[in-house]
This record gives C-alpha cells, structure tokens and sequence, in this order.
C-alpha cells in the first residue's frame, strides 16, 4: 500500500471546503501599525485599479479625516449613502448593511473594521457587518490598525498607556484571505502628522503629546510586522498541506526539542528555551515513546513526564508521539509544524553505537539544521508535583510482565514435551520447525522480550534434548550451530516485528477509543435539554472513561458559591477553594498545575464562548495521567464539551422562559383588549345615566346630585382606565401607526392642559416653553396622551395645591421636555420600576389607578424614537424628563413684500 497515498475523507473535507469558500465572499484587511500610515489610501488605490479591470466596486463608507489625498481617490468610484441612526444627541451616520446587499457589488469598500456601530443597528460591530457580507459572496477590502486587535489590546496599553476599547477578534483576523501590510517609518509618520496629513491641527497637537511618540509608534511598528509575518506563516503552512508539500521551508525561527529517556533531559529543555528566547523564536518539544519506552517502569515514565511538564512551563508546544522509529517520528513532526531546528541531546558513548541521533536525523532530512547538546550534570531533580499518590502509585505492568514471561517459560516446556513427543517419528529439521512455532507464538502473544526468552530457552531445550549426544550441551556436528544460530535470529526478528505490530494496534486502538469517546460524549449531550441532565451525564461518562471521581460543579442562584446539583460534591474545604479559585480566574488549578498543586483534584474551569459557566473536578485512578500533555488535552475537550452544553442549555431555558413570558403578555393583552371593548358600551351608558339623573324634573335633592355627580366622576375615572388597557393592549401588539408632523410644542402643551383640566384643578401648572422652541416631528394626538398621563401622574401623588410644571429646552441635537412637581417624589430606588406595566406608588391601597398610565408613555416616546427617565436623588418633588430627537425642520418661506 502507498504510505503517500492521500486519504479519502480528507480529500472530501478538502472538496467541501473549497466548495464552501467559492460561495464566500474575499476578505482582504489592510493592515498597519497606527493611524496615518495609509492604509486607505493603499485600499483606495488597489480598488481603483481592479475597477479599471473591470470589476464592479462600490464603495460602502471610508473615513477621510481631512486628507486631500485621500479623499481626490474617492473621484469616480460609486459611493453608497449613509444611514442615519437615531442618537441621544441626535442621529448619527452609519454605514448602511441593507442598501450593500441591495447592491451586491463585486467588491465592496468598508473603511475602520473595528468600529463599534450606533445602538439600534444590526449589529453591534462593523466587523459583524463585514462577515454578513462575506457570507452572501461580496469581497470586502476594509482597514484595520494593530492596537485594535483584542489579544495585544492590553500589551498595547501597557505600552502606550491608553486603553483601546474597540477590538477584532483575532479569530476574524486571521480568517482573511489576505493581510496587506501599509507601513512606514516612525520618523516619516511624525513628519506627516506635523504637517496635518494625519489629524487637524488641534487634534495633530493632542496626539504627538500623548499617543504619537516615536518609542510608541516603534513598538506598535514592530508588533504590526510580527503579526502580519503570523498571518502570512498560517498561509504558508495552508499552502504546504494543500500542496502535500514535506520538506521544511524555514520561512520562520523555530526550534523542536527531542526530550529523550536518559539522564540529562532537563539539561536539553533548558538550553532549548534558551536558544528560542535568543532567537525570539517559538519552540516545541516532543517525546517519542516506542514500544521499548513503553515497558519503562513507572519511576522512569514519571521523571520524563516531568520532563516534559518542565517544557511546557517554559513555553514549549508539548506533544509525546508515538512510533517504532524515533527519528522518523521526528522528522515528521518538524516538517508537520515547518520547524527547521532540532535540538537533540548527545546520548552516551555505546561501542555498538555506530552513529548518533543528531547524524541519524541529519540524514533522514538533510533540509533540517541538527543541533546537539552536551550532556550536562545529573538531573537534580525535575519539579516535582506535590501529589504524593504519584510517588507511591505501584506499576501495574511489573505483574503482568512478570506474568508473560512466566507464561513463556511453561510455553516453552510444552513445545519441549510435544517435540518429544513426535521426536520418534519426524525428522529433526520437522522438531526445529515446532520449536520456531513456539517461538512465533510467543512473540505474537507477549511481544519481544518474551519471543527473545522463549527463542533462547528454545534453542537450549533443542540442543539438551534432541541433538546427539543427548542430554548434554555438547555438539558433535558443527552444522547445528547454524540451526542454533538461524532458531536464534528467527526468534529474535519474529518478536521484533511481533511487538511492533503490538503496539501499533494498540495505539491505534487508543486513538479509536479517544475519538470514539467524544463523538459519544458530544452525541449524548446533544440532546439534553436541563442543566441537572447535563450535569450528571458528563459525570457519569467521564467516570467511566477516564477511571476518575468525576464532579461538575456550577454556581448556585447567587453566584456566590460553587455547588454539585447532583450531591457529588467535595468533602475538602481546600477543594472548594480550589475550585473557587479556577472558577474565578478562569484558569486551571489543583493537581498536575502550578497553582495549589498538592490538590488530588485536577480543576478544568467550563469556558463557554459568553462566560466561564462552572468547574470540572478529575480525581484520576492514576495521577501521573495529569502530567501526560495528550491526556489533559483530552480532559480539556470534555470540559469544552461540557460547557458548551451548559451554555447551550442555559439559552435553551432563557428562550423557553421568554416564550412563556410573550405568550402570557399576548394572552394577557388580548384578555385586556376583549374586556376593555366590551366594557367601554355599558360604561358609556352609565355616565350617560348619571348625568342625565341631574336634568330631570323634578330637581333632584342636594343629596342625590352629589350621589349622581360621584357616579359620573367614578365613570370617568373607569372610562380613562379602559382607555389606558386599549392603549396598552395595541401598543404591544404594534397597532399603532404615528402620524408624525412637524409640531409647534406649545400647541400640544395646550390641548394637554385642556384634556387634564378636570384632573389638575386642585393644583396651578407653570408653562415654560421659550419663544424660539424649534418645530418638533411627533404625532400630537399620542404625545398628548403622554402629557395628560404625566399630569394625572402627578396629580395622583402630589397633595392639592402643588405646583406642577411644564418646560422645554433646545439640549444638543435633542429636545428636552420636562415635567416636574413639588411633591414628596419617587420612592429612592424605583426610578425605573414606576415605568413597568401595573406598577404603582407606595399607597397603593389609597391611590387609584391600575399602574398603566407611566407605561403608556414610555411605550409612546420610544415609538418616536424618544427616551424617558425618572430623575433621582432630587431633595423634593419627582421629574420626568423626555428626550426627542430634534431633526432638521422644514423651510418656511417668506411671504414677498
């Protein structure tokens, strides 16, 4: 079979890929250290030499900031308009999502990609908008600088001392399809904001005293360039697998470190890290375990996965291979990662040794630079994990070995007594035949020490028993000291092949294992649909799977501890601190870690994409698992999975609480709706009786008028809360449609004041709107209703004789109306709970009212784009503040003279 034959599903991932990309749309971001080193005008200028190609391209939105050259690029290209967005101060222009895609041009131009947009758009970042686009097949070009990249957010602050708040995720950096890097010298970047090529002057000034040094555009130079030289790395290795291309290009500084078995292993890491910070480079270091290394004894197996535990410390990429051949599992590994430099250490002098590991290497892959290590002092000892059940963990294997070779022992005592057996009838070259069965068998079933046993003790019994003069170990014929030689060699090769194919099965057997585990891990959690369900069958799999106490633990209603739903909890308070600890800072602690390392638990925080969602506590059988690389990867994936799953639940109840709370309200509106209609007929007619009871003949007594007039008045009050529950009811099922005009406000505080007159006759009202109040665009029957509800509010829970006022002010690209009373004010803490539907003062009992008149107007300023609050922390009196996007009035032409 062709080992270079390529493999069936991978060519099939491959082709649906590429069938994937073709329908996506081309990502290229232009790349640079800050801003004003042309990253726009370079965007702009490829544009429009690919539209002088051909291609259709659209501009979507660029940011000129001033720049003549920049903006003269703009000359001729098709640009999009803008999408005003409603503000608080106003409105704002952003790029507009929905008239790209109504485009659909071949490429689209989107300056700033990590701009955060206005509320109430689409999405809450450019870069969202982009990856929409690039989903419906539209190429993008767009900008980006590199202290906006949320993984060197923090080093840039450090550096520069100024927090970026608008980041990327690198995530969606490195799937462009191609990074431009625009860069230019610190002191030629300097030079072009002195000459307001970059700011205006006020802004130029600022800058150059604050963000502008020349150490900081250095450094941010520098981090541009190593990050680009990242990308364009990614890109090649994708090149290099897509090409089937093994041979190590050395486009990058890196270095593998081969851990071996013997003395000196630490020596060997330390000097590789130190030859990877000398060259800034990245390392890797990597233990190939054959089948030989595998029968090690626990001891020795502990002292290398320290080793490689102290590797990992130091920064190393961490992997144990697994192969009959070291130095092809090697080779493999540097041309897989593109690593160029193998540091090996020298092994002992061996005068059977005919050529080293660095020599075997060097020929093996004749592109890779082999670096040999001297062989330093003895270790002193690697650190140590403070667990004492791995010191004192017993070899499980030392019973079974001592087992297989006992079995060869009596395997070779009956091949000796069947031999005997037919000896009388076959020949003696037929006798060697079943003692090279013997040995066969022994190989296959126990592997190679147990074939070399059994091809020793087979030759011996041949010669003792079978070979004149029997019963002795002499030979009287020198031809049987060949036949012992070929027996021997046999049996050796037979056993070296047999082990091999051994423990390739059984590797493979592992791996099929892993991967079958978590496909049923991941099959399981799929369909649960409860946190406790989650919970208790991640415990129960991975209890199985791993022979470990397992406990998932997640924070209880307050968050303010860590506990087990299904009562696995931890009996150690150190235990609850522990996992305290790894919840808190979303790090791994306890057992095989440097944080409190003498915990028996292994705690893995469940990191869910939105937030860290509890603690995974594995307590292995065998706690030198912890410090195998490949066996915590493979707890990580089941913590991930885990997490996943509880994230997933958590939403799954989030959406069907919401589904319970929207339906109620649907049902709750329409019970509102059906009884407020049917309602409102014999309310009219009980307030057309009790006023008509004050004209009848004859006159009725002064004590039945008041009866009568109460009647009335109670109606009306009745009639106004029917009112309120339609209003409401049509609100949230979106039957009302403003009729927005341009209002004068004064005309809508009048009708307001005269809808409100009956209500607010026991207290004066103060109008303060000025003369020059500009036109506001509202639909004056709803808004009034927002008045009339303020007055009634505040008539409500002011005693007679309070003074209630009306103001209106210009504020910014907003209007502010005012509504304020001198009254006892809201209660402390329920500024925004007295907008909620039903919600009503604290004498509920002597107040009338549903609570739905605060909720009306609310509902009614949002709709036009508006906001209100309930100011706090005033000393008397409560005020409502409405806040109105101002707008651009209408033109009124003046009459000719």
């Amino acid at each position: 079979m062709n080992a270079s034959r390529p493999d069936p599903d991978a060519l099939l991932d491959r082709l649906k890929q590429e069938a994937s990309d073709a329908a996506r749309g081309k990502l290229r971001i232009f790349f640079g250290a800050s801003a004003g080193v042309g990253k726009t005008y370079a965007m702009l200028a490829t544009a429009r030499r690919q539209r002088d190609e051909g291609r259709d391209v659209v501009v979507g939105l660029v940011e000129t900031h001033g720049r003549r050259e920049t903006a003269a690029l703009l000359e001729g290209l098709e640009l999009l308009p803008r999408k005003a967005v409603p503000h608080e101060t106003g409105s704002v222009e952003e790029f507009d999502i929905d008239a790209a895609l109504a485009r659909r041009p071949s490429l689209l131009l989107v300056d700033e990609l990590a701009h955060t947009n206005a509320p109430g758009s689409r999405h809450p970042k450019r870069w969202q908008d982009i990856e929409e686009l690039l989903a419906r097949g539209i190429d993008v070009f767009t900008t980006l600088n590199v202290q906006h990249l949320e993984s060197l957010s923090d080093v840039i602050g450090g550096i520069t001392g100024v927090k970026v708040w608008e980041t990327v995720p690198d995530t969606f950096f490195d799937a462009a399809d191609s990074v431009v890097l625009v860069d230019i010298p610190a002191e030629e970047l300097l030079a072009r904001l002195k000459e307001g090529k970059v700011y205006m002057p006020a802004q130029a000034e600022h800058a150059a005293a604050n963000f502008f040094r020349k150490g900081n555009l250095m450094a941010l130079r520098e981090l541009a360039l190593r990050r680009t030289a990242e990308a364009v790395e990614d890109d090649v290795q994708a090149y290099r697998a897509d090409k089937d291309i093994e041979a190590v290009w050395k486009t990058q500084s890196a270095v593998l470190c081969a851990i071996g078995p013997g003395e000196g292993a630490e020596h060997v890491v330390r000097s590789a890290a130190r030859l990877a910070g000398a060259l800034g480079a990245e390392w890797h270091a990597v233990y190939v375990e054959t089948s030989h290394l595998q029968r090690l004894r626990a001891p020795e197996r502990e002292r290398i996965l320290r080793v490689v535990k102290l590797a990992q410390d130091l920064g190393a990429r961490t992997a144990i291979l697994t192969g009959s051949d070291v130095v092809q599992a090697i080779v493999d590994h540097a041309r897989s990662t593109n690593v160029s430099t193998v540091v090996v250490g020298r092994g002992a002098v061996r005068a059977w040794r005919l050529r080293s590991l660095s020599d075997r290497i060097a020929t093996a892959a004749e592109e890779l630079d082999v670096v040999e290590i001297g062989r330093g002092a003895k270790d002193a000892g690697a650190p140590v994990v403070s667990s004492p059940t791995i010191a004192e963990e017993p070899d499980p294997k030392d019973r079974e070995r001592r087992w297989r070779y006992a079995g060869t022992v009596v395997a070779c005592l009956a091949t000796t007594g069947i031999a005997a057996l037919i000896f009388p009838y076959f020949e003696q070259a037929n006798i060697v035949m079943v003692f090279l069965l013997g040995v066969v068998l022994a190989g296959v079933r126990w592997g190679r020490g147990p074939a070399v046993l059994a091809a020793v003790l087979n030759v011996v019994a041949f010669d003792f028993f079978f070979v004149p003069p029997r019963y002795s170990f002499a030979v009287s014929d020198f031809q049987y000291l060949l036949t012992f030689a070929v027996m021997l060699v046999v049996g050796l090769l037979t056993g070296q092949l047999a082990a091999g194919a051994r423990f390739q099965a059984r590797i493979a057997a592992h791996r099929e294992e892993r991967s079958r585990t978590l496909y049923e891990f991941a099959r399981d959690l799929s369909g649960l649909l409860t946190t406790p369900q989650v919970i208790e069958t991640a415990e129960a799999f991975m209890a199985a799977a791993f022979h470990a106490k397992v406990t998932v633990l997640v924070p209880d209603r307050t968050e303010a501890r860590l506990h087990s739903p299904t009562a696995h909890g931890l009996t150690n308070p150190v235990d609850e601190v522990t996992a305290g600890w790894a919840y808190e800072h979303a790090k791994p602690a306890g057992a095989g870690t440097d944080t409190l390392p003498g915990n028996e638990y292994l705690f893995l925080p469940l990191k869910a994409p939105m937030r860290t969602r509890g603690v995974l506590a594995i307590r292995p059988e065998r706690a030198r698992h912890l410090l195998i690389p490949e066996q915590r990867r493979h707890y990580e994936a089941f913590a991930a999975l885990t997490a996943i799953a509880l994230e997933r639940v958590h939403y799954v109840e989030v959406a069907r609480d919401a589904l319970v709370r929207i339906e109620s309200e649907r049902l709750r509106n329409s019970l509102l709706a059906a009884l407020s209609h049917d309602l409102r007929t014999p309310l009219a007619a009980l307030l057309g009786l009790a006023e008509t009871l004050a004209l009848t003949r004859p006159p009725l007594a002064e004590a039945q008028e008041k009866i009568a007039a109460s009647i009335a008045g109670e109606t009306r009050r009745l009639i106004a809360l029917v009112n309120n529950l339609l209003d409401m009811a049509r609100i949230q099922s979106g039957d009302v449609r403003l009729n927005l005009e341009w209002q004068p406000l004064e005309e809508v505080v009048g009708a307001a004041l005269r809808a409100a007159a009956s209500a607010m006759a026991a207290h004066p009202v103060h109008v303060d709107l000025p003369a020059d109040l500009p036109l506001v665009q509202l639909d004056a029957v709803l808004f009034e209703r927002v008045l009339v509800n303020l007055l009634e509010n505040a008539s409500k829970y002011t005693p007679p004789g309070t003074r209630v006022t009306i103001a209106a002010r210009p504020a910014g690209e907003r209007i502010e109306v005012t509504v304020s009373d001198d009254g006892p004010g809201l209660p402390r803490g329920r500024e925004e709970a007295v907008f909620e539907k039903f919600a009503r003062g604290e004498k509920e009992s002597a107040t009338p009212g549903v609570g739905l008149g605060l909720a009306i107007v609310r509902a009614i300023v949002e709709a036009h784009h508006g906001t209100i609050a309930a100011e706090a922390g005033r000393e008397r009196g409560a005020r409502f503040v409405i806040s109105l996007p101002r707008g651009t009035p209408p033109t009124i032409a003046e009459p000719d003279a």
